[in-house]
């Protein structure tokens, strides 16, 4: 073992807690986007999202996305670490870790740090789908795509494989791929994703044709606020130690998610005439998803610029679900994919030295989008394998009876806000 670095492992570990938190966040944030009689089956959503991805990364998804040996660049073994078995190591009855990183900090750090990654990535899915799908479903859904999709990327991106900066792609263009913090991995895998599903399981009943307004607007807001507050963990965390690629990632991250919020909020005011506070929430998120595989490598300047341009498209893109016809409940694609993707290829233009723009070389911009492409191609690939198959077997839908009456009382046996009661107690009182 190397020399414990003990403020690199504070960091870590406290940025690991920072993501996790973000799931809780987006739970709060779909949860107000969706109409009241399907906020806790949202919310359940987002909590199987946790424990059953945390389960699932202990038991073989950090072995694959991390500490097998890798197969053909795409996978890591799963037997490797199987149950944590090659980093924790017991010494006098207490675990440890095994080893230490190449920044000095214990590798068990790293995979709590890594399974919050995981757990908020697939979270962001279930917000396209939301309104009308099993729970039960849902928890088989996260359980085989953390296996057989998001380890994977992982490996692929961040663990020398395929898409890495030192993968064969980037080889073969003579420029390395960058994805500081989840661009393809996070943002364009759940996007593509949630369109998949989406178009496998159909439309809510009445899309198109009646108002679906969001229930809570304070909820959305206060997910955003805890997204922007857990992205610190998620970017600046992903510097790996407590130096000043970290402090720069959180000074991008906020110039970004600043830009995007007035971007949209612009954007919004000429189309509608109005700064919702919905505008404002999606803004902070998009200009959040933009700056992610960027946050290291792009000069404030193009921190505002990328910003803002995430925030004008994705504006723009969430109104492409109504022209072609898929319901994407909570816009997972609109924000997430088409951010994700700018985040993605603009890093091609703004990247200092080697962008376009910044260095006057093509290649990066090239490794960039072909990277995107690959990742696009792989999310849509496997997630049609996994949600077509739950289709045909278990399925995926509640029945239209149930979705009309609410997915809360359906699935949950709940409901959020008991009117009924509430009424009752106030004329007993009087």
């Amino acid at each position: 073992m190397g020399q414990l670095d003990s403020g690199n492992a504070a960091w870590i570990l406290t940025s690991a807690c920072l993501v996790f938190l973000m799931t809780p966040g987006v739970a709060f944030f779909y949860g107000g986007m969706v109409r009241a009689k399907a906020v806790l089956n949202m919310m359940m959503m987002e909590a199987a999202a946790l424990s059953v991805t945390i389960i699932i990364w202990g038991l073989w998804g950090w072995s694959i996305a991390y500490a097998g040996h890798s197969i053909g660049g795409v996978f890591g073994d799963p037997a490797t670490g199987f149950l944590l078995r090659d980093t924790m190591v017991a010494q006098d009855g207490v675990f440890t870790s095994a080893s230490m990183n190449g920044n000095n900090y214990p590798a068990s750090v790293d995979v709590g740090f890594q399974a919050a990654f995981a757990m908020i990535t697939v979270a962001l899915i279930c917000g396209a789908i939301a309104e009308r799908v099993k729970y039960s479903t849902w928890m088989i859904f996260v359980a085989l795509w953390i296996t057989f999709d998001y380890a994977p990327m992982a490996h692929m991106v961040w663990n020398g494989g395929l898409l890495s900066a030192d993968g064969p792609i980037s080889q073969a263009i003579g420029a390395a791929a960058h994805d500081f913090a989840g661009g393809t991995v996070v943002h364009i895998n759940a996007a593509v994703a949630a369109l998949i599903i989406v178009l496998i399981i159909g439309k809510r009943k009445g899309f198109g044709t009646e108002p679906m307004r969001p229930h809570n607007v304070p909820f959305v807001m206060l997910g955003a606020f805890l997204l922007w507050f857990g992205w610190f963990g998620f970017n600046a965390g992903s510097a790996f130690a407590a130096n000043g690629t970290a402090g720069y990632a959180w000074v991008s991250t906020s110039l970004a998610a600043g830009a995007a919020m007035l971007a949209w909020g612009f954007t919004e005011k000429i189309r509608t005439g109005h700064y919702t506070a919905i505008g404002a929430a999606s803004g902070i998120v998009a200009g959040l998803v933009a700056i992610t595989p960027a946050a290291d490598v792009v000069s404030p300047i193009w921190s505002i610029v990328l910003g803002a341009i995430a925030g004008i498209v994705t504006c723009l893109a969430c109104s492409l679900k109504y022209k072609l016809g898929y319901d994407d409940s909570l816009d997972v694609v609109g924000v997430h994919g088409v951010g994700g993707l700018i985040g993605t290829v603009a890093l091609g233009f703004f990247m200092q030295d080697t962008g376009l723009f910044c260095g006057g070389d093509w290649r990066q911009l090239v490794v960039q989008i072909v990277i995107a492409l690959v990742a696009m191609a792989f999310s849509a690939v496997i997630t049609t394998i996994i949600a077509f198959g739950l289709e045909k077997t278990v399925g995926w839908r509640v029945t239209q009876a149930q979705e009309i009456g609410g997915i809360d009382l359906a699935d949950q046996g709940e409901r959020a806000y008991d009117f009924a009661g509430t009424a009752s107690s106030v004329i007993k009182e009087m």
